[in-house]
């Protein structure tokens, strides 16, 4: 473990160079799940190869989105999301591109949002993965779940004396958090995944 801001791009290349330390291959083609960090997808970018498969947390997307509407256009905003969502990638892109272009004239900056990042947000779709597992990988929830976990057990402490405290108590918090830990939903249709992935795999390996 170690203190860091997911905003700061010297970190986010730390923390993945220091995977890689532990035995990660990051040339490997892999599916990332993130939020909209622009510096966690930059460190992917430049650390992980082009055949890193980036999948963007449509809650989050959701948020952004509805957080920069009335709070009554933002609730049909958020059910039109997530029906797109539920659609192939090519329909579903199709669809909030024509949500953006009904939000542009009283609402740029939500309209903005929904475009950014728009490919990112069906790449679970385009490899073919669907039902718990989609529903699963479409989210940064696996790892917002422990987070909470560690907010609750460290809101104990009123000071911290230096960052090696917080550390421990951050620590002691995702401890806590793996007594409850699961399989993730959907592991029984992970092969889906790997045969998505299978093709930058294959091409690697001819490369090398």
């Amino acid at each position: 473990m170690a203190p860091g801001s997911s905003e700061n791009a010297k970190v986010v290349k730390d923390l993945l160079t220091g995977l890689s330390g532990r035995g990660l291959d990051l040339n490997i083609a892999r599916l990332w799940v993130i939020d909209g960090s622009k510096a966690l997808r930059s460190g992917i970018e430049q650390l992980c190869g082009k055949d890193a498969k980036v999948q963007r947390c449509r809650i989050h997307k959701i948020r952004n989105v509805s957080e920069r509407l009335p709070k009554d256009r933002a609730e049909q905003v958020r059910w039109l999301m997530k029906q797109a969502f539920k659609l192939d990638a090519v329909a579903g892109k199709q669809r909030l591109k024509e949500l953006a272009r009904s939000l542009k004239a009283q609402h740029p900056d939500a309209a903005a949002s929904v475009l950014e990042g728009l490919d990112e947000m069906f790449t679970i779709t385009e490899l073919g993965i669907s039902g718990e597992l989609a529903r699963c990988l479409a989210t940064t929830n696996v790892i917002e779940s422990p987070n909470s976990v560690v907010r609750r057990i460290s809101g104990r402490v009123t000071n911290y004396k230096d960052a090696e405290m917080a550390l421990r108590w951050t620590a002691a918090g995702f401890l806590e958090a793996e007594k409850s830990f699961k399989k993730l939903r959907g592991h029984a249709d992970l092969k889906t995944l790997i045969n998505g992935l299978r093709p930058a795999i294959q091409q690697l390996r001819k490369a090398a």
